[in-house]
């Protein structure tokens, strides 16, 4: 099954939210970069818009395979009564862990920035009716591109191989 494009389906995220959402998530990318870890980005937005919380990968800074920039954010946004109507944000097509996560609580739409560089679960996600807005955005293709280059053990050592 195709990811679904906001521009064909009832969808109300315009492309210019997406974009504009994303470059919350890229900002927490680089940051991740800088910090010497993994340059994977996410952010949630609540059902109306508001930034609930963001984060990136820590996996390499915290010594804690469970720190996936998703996970980062998903905690920083807090408890919430539902997540029905939330958007993560992702850098990165999400992995089965994170995309797990989605499903598990009913996160609605998830928007991506590549998929390029990582092919995660985001195909799973919209067979089970979640939204997923890939962008192709080239920034974060480069930026990943860029770190596996650089870093082939540890990206594969981050997907489990």
């Amino acid at each position: 099954m195709q990811p679904m494009d906001p521009l064909d389906t009832p969808d109300p995220l315009d492309r210019t939210q997406a974009r504009a959402w994303l470059a919350t998530a890229v900002a927490e990318a680089r940051a991740g970069l800088a910090e010497g870890g993994i340059p994977i980005g996410a952010a949630l937005y609540g059902a109306d818009g508001a930034l609930l919380g963001r984060g990136h990968n820590r996996r390499v800074q915290d010594d804690d395979p469970s720190m996936h920039a998703e996970t980062a954010a998903f905690r920083a946004a807090g408890r919430q009564r539902t997540y029905r109507g939330t958007t993560m944000v992702t850098t990165l097509s999400p992995c089965w862990y994170c995309s797990g996560l989605v499903r598990q609580f009913g996160i609605s739409r998830v928007v991506i920035g590549e998929a390029a560089t990582f092919h995660g679960g985001h195909d799973w996600l919209a067979e089970h009716g979640v939204r997923i807005v890939l962008l192709d955005d080239e920034e974060c293709t480069a930026l990943m591109r860029d770190f596996i280059n650089d870093n082939p053990a540890l990206w594969n050592e981050d997907i489990g191989e």
